[in-house]
């Protein structure tokens, strides 16, 4: 198994809340981790069809029968997530810490159940594929740049040796065959993966729903909708413009990235790494990868990833920015393996206008490097863990 960074958060919350809820994509490794950190629990998964009938049927006799165990796991909750209701009773009655942990894959419907019935019961953690600091303590971070952003960082791609056009085909289909029908009924699927590919052509870009509605063939209020899926399914993620605007009019529009980009990357038909040395989507994959992967360490430790962008209306920008309190710390990334003393251009405008006491400022490239500069450090993709301490 390879160690995650949320094992430690979760185990100490457990002894704190009386429910434990992981929630994160499909395949991400949120089962794997919660039978490794509660061994003791019974496991019971809700993919399972006889047992969601048992539980959608009858939840009182579905859970009475866990009432002598150490504690339970209830796999992919949001298959009857009318057992909450049920859940949140027997807490309140037993008052048992760390007593159940459910996990889910789809964000929104466990969301509005849980926000009913749970709080100040539950303790959330969302968890994505691995972080980059995570391969790198397995061992199993890729040679290259290019290996990493097409292989993406689904842990069974590395725990079993599969090849990514393989396990992202698979993927893909199990996604769109039963998990967004779940959600909501979609007729023409093939529609619907014509507007993800067109969304992952868009990655690093302004989301534009009438461009991509245009583009796709629907209406605007289907690609709200079609974006709000893959939203709630942890397949994209909209990084929001930064509010402050320093006297100067901002960009309102969220930027759109994917939380994979061993996913982007197949979705776009990109066959082998060699084709990202020179692909025209390289540097929003780039950025995917490292925003990803800087909410990924803020997921890992139980808090919220408080990341956006910032641009004005001049064109001047900052690709992500760290909001830490009052302290907003730049991060610029560069796909580039060359460095140039343009890296900081954008960095150096950012603070000057901002104004703010010396703070640490970033820029995130492709290549190996490690080097402190008047006007921020310069850190390579490998030591990207340098950002997160500060």
């Amino acid at each position: 198994m390879i160690l995650r960074d949320a094992q430690n958060k979760i185990k100490e919350m457990s002894e704190k809340f009386w429910v434990i809820a992981l929630l994160g994509p499909r395949q991400s490794g949120k089962t794997t981790l919660a039978r490794y950190t509660f061994p003791e629990h019974v496991y019971v998964s809700l993919e399972n069809l006889e047992t969601r009938s048992l539980a959608a049927s009858d939840p009182k006799s579905f859970l009475a029968q866990f009432d002598g165990a150490k504690g339970v796991i209830l796999d992919e909750i949001q298959h009857v997530p009318d057992l909450l209701s049920y859940m949140q009773t027997k807490v309140d009655l037993e008052k048992k810490p760390g007593f159940f942990v459910i996990t889910g894959s789809q964000n929104l419907l466990l969301n509005q159940s849980t926000t009913q019935t749970l709080a100040g019961r539950i303790f959330i953690l969302r968890l994505l594929p691995l972080a980059l600091d995570e391969l790198k303590k397995a061992n199993l971070l890729p040679a290259t740049i290019e290996t990493l952003l097409f292989q993406g960082c689904y842990p069974s791609i590395y725990a079993y040796d599969i090849s990514p056009q393989d396990w992202y085909a698979n993927y893909i289909q199990t996604y769109i065959e039963r998990d967004v029908r779940q959600l909501k009924n979609i007729g023409d699927l093939s529609l619907f993966q014509l507007f993800v590919k067109l969304c992952a052509g868009r990655i690093g870009q302004l989301l534009n729903l009438t461009s991509l509605a245009n583009d796709c063939g629907i209406s605007v209020n289907t690609a709200r909708s079609w974006i709000s899926i893959l939203e709630a399914s942890y397949i994209v993620f909209l990084l929001q413009p930064h509010y402050k605007n320093f006297s100067k009019r901002l960009i309102k529009s969220p930027k759109l990235y994917f939380y994979d980009t061993g996913l982007a990357s197949h979705v776009l038909g990109i066959e082998s790494a060699q084709d990202l040395v020179t692909h025209y989507l390289r540097g929003g994959l780039f950025e995917s990868l490292i925003i990803s992967s800087l909410m990924k360490s803020s997921y890992n430790q139980g808090k919220n990833a408080h990341l956006y962008f910032w641009r004005d209306k001049s064109g001047n920008e900052i690709d992500c920015i760290i909001e830490r309190g009052e302290l907003l710390i730049p991060v610029e990334m560069k796909s580039g393996k060359t460095y140039s003393q343009s890296f900081f251009s954008s960095i150096e405008y950012f603070n000057e206008i901002s104004q703010q006491p010396k703070h640490p400022s970033f820029v995130v490239y492709a290549g190996d490097e490690l080097i402190s500069l008047k006007a921020g450090e310069l850190v390579g993709w490998r030591s990207l863990d340098r950002v997160v301490r500060d």
